[in-house]
């Protein structure tokens, strides 16, 4: 599916290994534009959603949303740990390929900010790993 009409491509990669064969069928078979570009991105979940937190009020009249900032920060520190690798071993594949690549991180529900970025970059398409998963789970 060679095409030199693209001229924006948005790869939306989650560190899993299907998102990066995502990126390597990208890199492998569509063709950009000469003032095309390719775009990795990676959308952090916001700490609560990282966490599974999912603040609830204290029994008996406590205070509701406490949260607290270490924990946080831990959590915060930890995806950008998490998020480096992730474009690391992404722009390692890009390499490999000879390809130049844009990245992006966001934070946010990925369902919803993949769509957001894509769209605000006016892109052409959008390439995204998918998991095995059954018709009934989807």
């Amino acid at each position: 599916m060679a095409t030199g009409n693209l001229g924006s491509v948005v790869v939306s990669v989650d560190g899993s290994e299907e998102s990066m064969n995502a990126l390597r069928w990208a890199l492998d078979n569509l063709r950009l534009r000469p003032d095309g570009e390719f775009v990795v991105l990676h959308v952090q979940p916001p700490p609560n959603i990282a966490a599974g937190l999912n603040p609830a009020p204290i029994p008996f009249g406590g205070p509701s949303g406490l949260e607290v900032p270490a924990f946080t920060q831990a959590i915060e520190a930890h995806q950008r740990r998490i998020t480096q690798a992730i474009l690391e071993h992404a722009l390692e594949i890009c390499s490999e390929k000879n390809v130049e690549v844009k990245t992006e991180v966001i934070v946010g529900d990925p369902k919803e900010k993949i769509c957001e970025v894509t769209a605000n970059r006016n892109a052409d398409l959008l390439v995204m790993g998918c998991r095995a998963i059954g018709p009934l789970k989807r």
